[in-house]
């Protein structure tokens, strides 16, 4: 009877850790405002470079994603029309997979 609690415990930690994980790969950048879009001139069949901040930190889009067309829409705006956005990059490639509107 005493292994049940352990047996509970395993699959609960099972169950928690087994969530989607293509948030938790990402580093927000929260309530900002991308200050420039150009080709990338090293590779620019496969990359468009962000910039975002006043500071610039250097970013990228890849061109063959899926939502690479809506991305490149939302960079279009926050960088026409300074519209702050959360984006996130993905870890240790410098690659924006998500650009959310801040409510």
């Amino acid at each position: 009877m005493k292994i049940w609690p352990y047996l509970l415990f395993i699959l609960f930690m099972i169950a928690s850790c087994s969530g989607s994980s293509s948030s938790q790969n990402l580093t927000w950048y929260n309530n900002s405002v991308i200050t420039n879009v150009s080709e990338d001139p090293e590779k620019p069949e496969e990359f468009t470079r962000v910039s975002i901040g006043i500071s610039p930190q250097i970013f990228y889009l890849a061109k063959k994603s899926d939502d690479y067309k809506a991305l490149l829409k939302k960079t279009r705006l926050s960088h026409k029309n300074g519209k702050p956005f959360n984006i996130g990059i993905e870890n240790n490639t410098n690659i924006i997979r998500q650009i959310n509107e801040i409510h």
